[in-house]
């Protein structure tokens, strides 16, 4: 008898990973699987679950999988999964909660000290062969307040890191509970008008897709920094931008877009004041390893509890 399938949207998987899943046949779906790969794949194969790494999940490919019980996220978002529709047929959905914790929370660190303190433009003008110390200040963080949306793995370990440097930490997510002495709940309202910067950490939602729009950052404090680690969705491209020529937002650090890959040439590209990386936050060789670990086992659990 042949092992049951598991697709992999994605060319590989850490090994850690492939040990726990000794018992299934992988099959890679590759970098950019289309739906029509996904589909084609599912009837040849009729896996039990699906590790999502690339790509979007929805009920055409669920539907030409009638075996499948789990799909699991490699990683923490999971809105590329059509999770209404996971539901109406008995398919769980998992996401490897925290496992890229650390690494994203490094990057919106990495944004928001690079946007404070003009690494990019500096380096460029070093690079130039000029010297601007007299008339280049940067911004000192230190006692500035920083507005958290979203209060989950990554958002709790930026906030420490935020509390470490001397910042007012303030957040808001209807979620959270039990939070640290070191994170102020607050409503949006109050992280529009108070926060010196606003960092997102929150998943995309029907319900705040565009919330950083140009209503939004009026609200704000003029010269304000924007960090986005979390997904494109949540930020209205053309308004940031709009925002961020008008020095209404001082700088903008970008790891997440509304079309990815970015589409070329892109109103964001040779901006200045717009720090930009290619959804890199969680791709270290440790997340890599805690993500694929975390999707196997959310596959063996959901597994298990089926059987049991």
């Amino acid at each position: 008898m042949s092992n049951p399938a598991l697709i992999v949207t994605g060319a590989d998987l850490a090994q850690q990973a492939l040990d726990l899943l000794k018992g299934f046949e992988i099959v890679y779906a590759g970098k950019t699987p289309t739906e029509a790969d996904m589909v084609a794949l599912c009837q040849k194969h009729d896996p039990v679950a699906i590790i999502v790494r690339y790509g979007a999940v929805g009920a055409k490919v669920m539907d030409a999988a009638p075996s499948l019980r789990v799909i699991s996220k490699h990683g923490s978002g999971t809105d590329t999964i059509d999770k209404a529709a996971a539901q109406v047929r008995g398919i769980e959905v998992r996401a490897a909660v925290g496992a890229n914790a650390a690494a994203v929370a490094e990057q919106a660190l990495a944004l928001l000290l690079a946007c404070a303190k003009s690494v990019v433009h500096l380096n460029t003008r070093m690079h130039a062969g000029h010297w601007d110390k007299a008339t280049h200040k940067s911004i000192e963080l230190h006692g500035r307040t920083i507005g958290l949306v979203g209060l989950g793995a990554i958002g709790q370990r930026f906030a420490r890191m935020c509390d470490a440097m001397g910042m007012k930490v303030i957040g808001f997510d209807p979620f959270a509970k039990n939070l640290p002495d070191h994170i102020q709940s607050v409503d949006l309202e109050t992280i529009w008008r108070e926060s010196d910067a606003i960092s997102l950490h929150c998943p995309l939602t029907p319900e705040n897709r565009g919330m950083v729009n140009a209503q939004t950052l009026a609200q704000c404090k003029k010269g304000v920094i924007v960090v986005n680690t979390a997904r494109g969705g949540l930020v209205n491209e053309a308004d940031l931008l709009a925002a961020v020529q008008s020095r209404q937002v001082f700088a903008a650090g970008l790891d997440s877009f509304a079309v990815e890959p970015m589409t070329a040439p892109h109103p964001f590209h040779n901006a200045p004041h717009i720090i930009l990386s290619p959804h890199i936050g969680g791709v270290t060789s440790d997340a890599y390893i805690n993500m694929g670990v975390g999707a196997a086992r959310n596959v063996l659990d959901v597994l298990a509890q089926a059987t049991a």
